[in-house]
Parts: C-alpha cells; sequence; structure tokens
C-alpha cells in the first residue's frame, strides 16, 4: 500500500513585479491594511509613521534609512535620522517592515497578519527584492537549532540572485 505524501504548507511568496505591475494598488492596499493592523492592535499609525510606510512601500527595492530622510526632507525641513529611525522601530515592531540585513535597508511586509521568518530574494541587479515565507525552511532552521541547543532570537535569510525581469532582460 503506497503512503500518502506528507502535507507540507505551502510557500508564500511575493513575487517579483512585472512589467505592468499597478503598483498604486499594491501601495495603497499595504497603507489601508498597516492601518487596519495598528487600529486592531491600538497603535498609532501617525501621519509620519505612514508616510514613513509609504516611502518604503514607494517601490520593492529595499530603502534605507538615509534615502528615506533624504525624501522626507523635501517635505519637511526638520525631518532628522532619529525621526525616521523611531518610525522604521515602530514599523518594524508592528510587523509591517523588515530589515534587509545586508543592504541595511527595508522593505514593505506583504503578509503582516501572519507570524513568519524573513526569506528574501535580492536582485544584484536591479535591486527588486521578493518576500518568501517558506515553513518547510523555517522548521528546517528551528530543528537544527535545537539538536545544536541553541535558541534562536531572529532569523532572516538573503539570498542574492536576479529577478525574472532581469533573466528577460539578458536573453
Amino acid at each position: 500500500m503506497a503512503h500518502a505524501a506528507p502535507k507540507t504548507q505551502p510557500v508564500k511568496t511575493a513575487a517579483f513585479p512585472g512589467v505592468g505591475h499597478d503598483h498604486s494598488h499594491c501601495l495603497e492596499d499595504a497603507l489601508d491594511h498597516a492601518g487596519q493592523i495598528c487600529t486592531d492592535s491600538g497603535a498609532r499609525l501617525t501621519a509620519l509613521r505612514r508616510r514613513v510606510l509609504e516611502l518604503v512601500w514607494s517601490g520593492h527595492r529595499p530603502l534605507g534609512a538615509y534615502d528615506i530622510l533624504t525624501a522626507l526632507k523635501t517635505e519637511r525641513r526638520n525631518a532628522a535620522p532619529p525621526t525616521v529611525y523611531r518610525a522604521l522601530e515602530f514599523l518594524l515592531q508592528q510587523g509591517l517592515v523588515h530589515r534587509i540585513e545586508c543592504l541595511n535597508a527595508f522593505v514593505g511586509c506583504p503578509d503582516p497578519d501572519t507570524p513568519h521568518g524573513g526569506q528574501f530574494l535580492i536582485c544584484r541587479d536591479c535591486g527588486l527584492s521578493a518576500e518568501l515565507n517558506d515553513d518547510t525552511v523555517d522548521q528546517a532552521i528551528r530543528n537544527s537549532a535545537a539538536q545544536a541547543g541553541f535558541t534562536i532570537a531572529r532569523k532572516v535569510i538573503e539570498i542574492e540572485g536576479q529577478c525574472p525581469n532581469c533573466q528577460k532582460a539578458e536573453m
């Protein structure tokens, strides 16, 4: 008698945006969703925090704090690094953004309702990024860490390569 293959959780993938991607739609969805998450948790998504989130979501490329500061200074002369870092810390705590360590930059989280480990694909050519949420990878890391007697505080996997758009451009 054949055994059925064990069921695994599907991989949740925020795909790389295609050429016809309607970014204004995903930006508005992300901002509306962030507002609802903050309302539900009793956190305040102030105008400044919302603007920082909007800047992070302005593209699908990780954005550094000083890039955010530069954009803010065109709107608010008194914007300073601590202002940006406090807003980013709030957004991180709410699960609305992720920090990409290798780039020292931030990217919007497409699935802030679900606790997950960070697995990121980062295009070395155009800078686009996509988030994977593969439960199998997370479980393998947890198992290996447990076998080593290690307690995980945070896990982020950053994979550099080439996105589908850049691969097509080379053809």
